[in-house]
């Protein structure tokens, strides 16, 4: 009797554990199969997404940096066009980001948590919208793929954890 009732509460920790694990999410890739994979999963650690730099023209993203913390990730993308600054409040998160894209990004729109909308780019090409499959969960950081423009972005979704 004693050894099921330890089966019993070691299998309810663990479903538990599972339940709790499961904040995190991914949407993507948007866009074509060119250029090099890039990932800012390491950065990550160094806190929220605070600011992000985009890198425009008048069809393409041609670069992105985001900073998280206090920290900027490696620039990612070419050097033409013009280079475009936002910076988040306070406890605002990106909760949504939308686009278009056909074989590179054309525009990304973040959404943020206090109601901001955040425009780069043109409206034209095929559309996507990324939200976060778990609630109370913010965009973490990105990855995708970079050449002298952003072919693909991928975006990762948790809940924010102080480390």
């Amino acid at each position: 009797m004693l050894t099921i009732a330890l089966l019993a509460l070691v299998c309810a920790s663990a479903s538990a554990n599972d339940i709790q694990a499961r904040s995190s999410s991914y949407n993507g890739e948007y866009g074509g199969g060119g250029g090099e994979r890039f990932s800012h999963s390491g950065y990550q650690l160094e806190g929220p997404i605070t600011a992000i730099r985009v890198r425009i023209d008048n069809n393409y993203i041609i670069g992105l940096q985001v900073r998280y913390g206090k920290v900027w990730s490696d620039y990612v993308g070419g050097t033409q066009g013009d280079l475009e600054e936002i910076f988040l409040h306070p406890r605002e998160s990106v909760i949504q980001v939308s686009g278009k894209y056909d074989y590179y990004l054309r525009k990304l729109v973040f959404v943020t948590n206090k109601g901001r909308y955040l425009p780069f780019g043109t409206d034209i090409g095929r559309s996507f919208s990324a939200v976060p499959l778990y609630h109370n969960t913010v965009l973490r950081f990105i990855s995708g793929r970079a050449s002298t423009l952003i072919n693909a972005i991928g975006l990762h979704w948790d809940s924010y954890r102080r480390y």
